[in-house]
């Protein structure tokens, strides 16, 4: 696994903890469907909150349209949706960015929550 793999995993599993420190339940980590993966399914006060995970290791970060494209958001939209129905779910969804930040000094979390929309 290539070294920005393994800091992208770190990432998420640094986006998991804060999200449960938070009173977030974790559902699932890195979700498939189609061609689709989100990073976290989480769900709190009966809102299931999709969650794409950003890893930096600097305070550089493009513009949230250019991390995440339309075709991202079709995609994650998509997946999202055949969530709910596999589980036969009636909740209300948002999609969230966590973005990890950092390295070996340590890491800042900053979550911003809905991010985009989808319709």
């Amino acid at each position: 696994m290539g070294q920005h793999n393994a800091f992208g995993h770190q990432g998420e599993r640094i986006a998991a903890n804060f999200l449960k420190e938070k009173g977030y339940q974790i559902l699932e980590q890195n979700y498939r469907y189609d061609r689709a993966e989100v990073d976290i399914l989480a769900q709190k006060e009966g809102t299931l909150v999709v969650v794409e995970v950003k890893s930096r290791t600097s305070d550089f970060l493009e513009d949230i349209s250019q991390v995440i494209n339309q075709g991202k958001i079709k995609r994650l939209v998509k997946a999202a949706d055949h969530y709910i129905q596999e589980n036969n779910l009636d909740v209300e969804v948002r999609f969230d960015v966590i973005i990890v930040k950092g390295g070996s000094k340590g890491f800042e979390v900053e979550h911003l929550e809905s991010a985009f929309h989808y319709f």
